[in-house]
């Protein structure tokens, strides 16, 4: 193992999340497996935000930075692998996956390009995404989130609360990644694998 990998994450750690879904009771209506859950992707959303952190304060240039990006997408967007049949892990993990899809993404597009010149606020960007979505014009949704997420990287704030008129789907699943990269930048404390709900 690298030392990068070691400093943003490791297959080790994302293991051990395996490990842990494969051990729980899994209930994919509870709290406590929705809680499970966020604290897989808020894990994986620090270590994206600690690159971002890194590059903006040059301690990583570009091509580092988009290195170690693509080393943490490696290990978190693997096809998740258990020891016996669990479909249940597997729709949490694929969750998880899906959520952070635009976040990778996102963190990509701001090392290459930085924020966005967006016309208008934030939500209205989500709103234009949940528009394409219902149009089956999936590409242009996940434009619009990225676009609004280099922006969260910047600094900008997203008023989570513009998800309660949308219909659940992937692009509440994309905002939920970015909320979580959002929550990385601004905190970017590790969460405990062993941690107990």
């Amino acid at each position: 193992m690298t030392e990068a990998e070691e400093r943003y994450y490791s297959p080790e750690r994302w293991q051990n999340w395996l490990t842990r879904v494969e051990e729980e009771d899994l209930d994919l209506e509870s709290e406590e497996t929705g809680r499970l859950l966020m604290n897989i992707q808020n894990d994986a959303a620090i270590a994206i935000a600690k690159i971002l952190a890194a590059y903006d304060d040059g301690t990583l240039d570009q091509e580092e930075a988009l290195d170690e990006l693509a080393t943490v997408h490696d290990i978190v967007m693997a096809e998740a692998e258990f020891e016996s049949e669990n479909e249940e892990g597997e729709i949490l993990i694929g969750s998880v996956q899906t959520s952070l899809t635009c976040a990778f993404f996102t963190a990509e597009e701001y090392l290459v390009a930085g924020p966005a010149d967006l016309e208008d606020d934030l939500e209205a960007y989500v709103l234009a995404a949940a528009d394409a979505e219902k149009a089956d014009d999936l590409d242009a949704a996940l434009g619009y989130i990225v676009q609004m997420g280099t922006n969260v990287v910047a600094g900008e704030e997203l008023d989570i609360t513009v998800l309660d008129d949308i219909e659940f789907g992937l692009v509440t699943e994309w905002v939920d990644g970015i909320e979580s990269l959002q929550s990385g930048l601004s905190e970017p404390e590790v969460v405990e694998e062993e941690e107990e709900n």
